[in-house]
């Protein structure tokens, strides 16, 4: 028997639930079914593959803070202003970041809080790795 999880809180519980009857209210309820449960693996390795990328995972971690300007995130990833802004493009056009013009310049902010979650636990378990912390749920 295996049990499925939703780690957001955004979404409601966290409570594992036995596949039977209630998954089958869920799927309906939730539009899950084989098809889209292979959409969402395939979007979940999409955002997985853009996170792993140190330059990438210091831009989100910064947008994590707040909205911030191609100048503060190239000061905050220390990376040259070039590779920032491809690095940007590409988090945008995957629909990772928003901007915004504030005058002539653009401003990035995260898309949504669900990316902010992923980054904060990423860097938590990092912490862990390299720590030496113990494992806890």
């Amino acid at each position: 028997m295996s049990a499925r999880m939703h780690l957001s809180p955004a979404h409601g519980t966290q409570q594992p639930t036995d596949e039977n009857a209630e998954n089958d209210e869920n799927d309906e309820k939730e539009g899950n079914d084989d098809g889209d449960d292979a959409a969402r693996l395939a979007a979940a390795v999409e955002i997985l593959a853009l996170l792993a990328d140190r330059t990438r995972l210091a831009l989100l971690r910064r947008l994590s803070a707040g909205e911030a300007d191609v100048t503060t995130l190239t000061e905050a990833c220390g990376a040259s202003r070039t590779s920032v802004s491809q690095h940007l493009a590409r988090l945008r056009l995957a629909g990772l970041v928003t901007t915004r013009k504030e005058g002539r310049r653009a401003v990035y902010a995260l898309h949504h809080g669900h990316l902010r979650r992923l980054v904060d636990e990423a860097l938590n378990a990092a912490d862990h790795r390299i720590r030496h912390l113990p494992p806890h749920d």
